[in-house]
This record gives structure tokens, C-alpha cells and sequence, in this order.
């Protein structure tokens, strides 16, 4: 994942750009959590990245999640709160896919 798709998507220094693939995410992500955008969900990790140009450390890669990063960390926390999968459309799926 490089920083330039994470601010291309509309997560940047300055905000979640309107009208962008962020602020459709993030309109998703509130609905289905009742009206607030949880923390560690995949609209507040992809800000943070944004916001700080951090991807390149993250662990999210072209190739897959790397061993022992952020990204690896976040999946087996996933993981293991759905019971071993890592749902469509969670944080790791959303973050990788981006």
C-alpha cells in the first residue's frame, strides 16, 4: 500500500475529502455502527494513515499482510473476535484492499 492510494481514496492530512471512496466509507461504517465510527475500524485506520503518510510501515503490501507489522497484528485480533475468519469488510479486508 503506498500513501499516495490511501490520500487518492480521500484520507488526507487535512480530512476525509467529501464526495470520495473515504467519505462513502465512512457514511457505511457510521450506519452500521448506530451513528459513531469506532475507534481501530477501517475508516479511523485508513485517517490515521492518511493523516501521517504511515503506510509504508504498516504492513499492508501489494504482496500480503507482512509478518509481525501493525497489519498482522490488527488481522489476528480480528480473527480471533469472529471466531478465527477475518470478516468481508472489516478493518484488515477494507485496509488491504485500499
Amino acid at each position: 500500500m503506498s500513501d499516495r492510494n490511501v490520500r487518492n481514496a480521500g484520507f488526507t492530512p487535512s480530512g476525509i475529502t467529501g464526495g470520495s471512496l473515504a467519505s462513502s466509507l465512512m457514511s457505511q461504517e457510521a450506519r452500521a455502527s448506530g451513528g459513531g465510527v469506532p475507534s481501530g475500524g477501517p475508516t479511523s485506520t485508513l485517517q490515521e494513515m492518511g493523516a501521517r503518510g504511515t503506510t509504508h510501515s504498516s504492513g499492508y503490501t501489494s504482496s500480503g499482510i507482512s509478518g509481525g507489522s501493525r497489519a498482522s497484528d490488527t488481522m489476528s485480533k480480528e480473527a480471533t473476535a469472529h471466531g478465527g475468519g477475518v470478516p468481508r469488510g472489516g478493518t484488515t479486508s477494507t485496509v488491504q484492499s485500499i
